[in-house]
């Protein structure tokens, strides 16, 4: 079963409470956590994600874009975030991260831009639950894939198929209905959908559609 993550980034802030209700269906609240200097954008902190844990049973991912993340994986695991995700490229130590994220009972992810090669995280596969592949560059929703993930995709599921872990594959940036199907088939399980899903008028009509094109087929 393909899983649907939601990415309140697009929703209305401002009536979180009734952005949460529309999506229900999906399977994951996904949290862009940035703080303008690895991003060029500023979003969410961790008392967000307690107030939002309040009005939700949907399981929260954090997402963080961030410098010196080891000082935000404490915080938002604290928040109630049940998958934290951090990137391969501002830390020299992703391994120490990688079990510090698991000693709070999290599940974790590593995630890579679009220009980072595929080499840097197969050392790790084996200790992830997730990787999320980029498929913009990171800073702001809205964007349109850039095509050439499409083949870093299957290349991680090679990978990972090779190395025989269970460890998902998630893609974040520019998903519409006409590439979500192409991005299944090229090996993804996870998908985050956030303008695809809140530019829509029933939200719940548009996860309920999403969701019947990726598991059409998948995997």
């Amino acid at each position: 079963m393909i899983e649907i993550a939601a990415s309140i980034l697009n929703s209305n802030l401002l009536n979180l409470g009734e952005s949460v209700c529309e999506i229900s269906g999906a399977d994951w609240l996904h949290f862009d956590v940035m703080d303008g200097h690895f991003v060029p954008n500023l979003t969410f902190g961790p008392m967000f994600v307690e107030q939002v844990k309040e009005i939700t049973d949907l399981p929260i991912e954090a997402h963080l874009m961030v410098d010196e993340p080891e000082n935000f994986i404490p915080m938002f695991a604290k928040a109630g975030s049940k998958r934290i995700i951090i990137h391969a490229e501002n830390t020299v130590h992703l391994h120490r991260l990688v079990q510090s994220i698991k000693e709070y009972g999290c599940e974790v992810g590593v995630v890579i831009n679009p220009a980072t090669p595929l080499t840097t995280i197969e050392y790790i596969l084996a200790d992830l639950d997730l990787v999320l592949l980029m498929t913009v560059n990171p800073g702001f929703g809205g964007q349109k894939l850039i095509p050439g993930m499409i083949s870093k995709i299957k290349k991680l599921r090679e990978m990972i198929n090779t190395q025989r872990v269970p460890c998902k594959i998630e893609v974040d940036g520019g998903v519409n209905w006409e590439n979500a199907a192409t991005l299944v088939e090229a090996g993804v399980n996870v998908i985050v959908a956030g303008t695809l899903i809140f530019h829509e008028t029933d939200r719940k009509a548009a996860v309920a559609r999403l969701k019947g094109i990726v598991n059409k087929g998948g995997n």
